[in-house]
């Protein structure tokens, strides 16, 4: 039987992932909780540019990145490996200032987590950015799969930036009245989309506006 991370759509035996740490100690104690979880860690390194490598070379579901390595640092690496990939990303960092935070979100970074961090803290962060980087990703490629239309790339990007803030208020109203977690959710506003023939920004705009409910 698959194990499902806690509060998650994440099934963990199936996420591959790529840890680039430059203390080894702080890289094994990834390792092992990551392992001890169920996720398969497939790549490890101390710096930044062969976690770029790494990543071209396994393609995995997570990477998580040291912000501060050799050879190249976190939020370095992490727009080189956005720009190529689909990947979830998340960034240790022993600093918390908002521009460092600002520009590693700008790179593609999902999520970040402070060090010291502890096996209860990883976890859940890991989980969190996998799924809400799955329902980022489910929504770009419904909008992909429209094909192609007479609007410009920034009616393309408009359109997404409306479709989550519909999809992310019709999440509330039914974690609020429903009692639904959040993975839950977003897969009730996707399987009712997909089954009903309409796009998520409709669903979850009925749901808003109490129209439809589980």
């Amino acid at each position: 039987m698959s194990a499902v991370a806690e509060g998650s759509d994440v099934t963990v035996d199936q996420v591959r992932v790529v840890i680039a740490e430059d203390e080894a100690i702080i890289r094994l104690d990834l390792k092992e909780i990551l392992t001890s979880a169920g996720y398969d860690v497939v790549g490890e390194t101390a710096r930044g540019d062969e976690a770029v490598a790494l990543v071209d070379d396994h393609r995995p579901d997570l990477v998580i990145l040291d912000v501060k390595m050799p050879g190249m640092d976190g939020v370095r690496a992490a727009r080189e490996i956005t720009g190529r990939h689909r990947v979830a990303v998340l960034v240790l960092t022993a600093f918390s200032q908002r521009d460092l935070i600002e520009e590693a979100r700008d790179a593609g970074v999902a999520a970040y987590l402070v060090k010291p961090f502890r096996r209860e803290e990883l976890l859940p962060a890991v989980a969190e950015v996998l799924s809400r980087c799955r329902q980022e990703w489910a929504i770009d490629e419904e909008i992909a799969a429209a094909g192609p239309s007479d609007s410009a790339d920034h009616d393309v990007a408009e359109d997404k930036i409306a479709t989550r803030r519909l999809v992310e208020e019709a999440k509330a109203v039914l974690i609020d009245r429903h009692d639904m977690s959040e993975p839950d959710a977003f897969a009730f506003v996707q399987r009712t989309a997909m089954q009903t023939r309409s796009r998520m920004r409709d669903v979850a705009r009925r749901v808003v506006d109490g129209e439809l409910a589980p």
